[in-house]
C-alpha cells in the first residue's frame, strides 16, 4: 500500500457522469447504498457496501484505479491500485441529485 497516489496521470478532466445512478443494479432490478465515479471514464457504479459492487468491479474489469464519491456533500477520491483516499480541490466534483 502506498501513502499516495501514483496514478493521477489518468484523470480524465473532461470526464462526466455516466448516469445519475447505477445502471447495473437497474438491469438486473438491484438496489444500491451509495455511488461512486470512475475519474477516468466517468462510470457511475454502487459502492463495495452495496450488494454488487459496481465500481470496485469497473476498476477489476477495466483497471481504472481512480473513483470518487459520487455522494452529494462528499468529495474524496479512492485509488483502488495504491489503496490509498485523497481530495484533489482543484478538480470538480460531481454528485447524483
Amino acid at each position: 500500500m502506498s501513502d499516495t497516489c501514483t496514478h493521477l496521470d489518468q484523470i480524465d478532466r473532461d470526464a462526466q457522469p455516466s448516469s445519475q445512478e447505477c445502471d447495473q443494479c437497474l438491469a438486473i432490478g438491484s438496489t444500491w447504498v451509495h455511488l461512486r465515479m470512475c475519474r477516468v471514464c466517468g462510470q457511475v457504479g454502487c459502492c463495495d457496501s452495496s450488494p454488487n459492487k459496481h465500481a470496485s468491479a469497473h476498476f477489476a474489469t477495466v483497471g481504472h484505479p481512480l473513483m470518487s464519491s459520487f455522494e452529494p456533500g462528499e468529495d474524496w477520491w479512492w485509488c483502488f491500485t495504491d489503496q490509498v483516499g485523497f481530495t484533489l480541490p482543484d478538480l470538480p466534483s460531481y454528485s447524483h441529485p
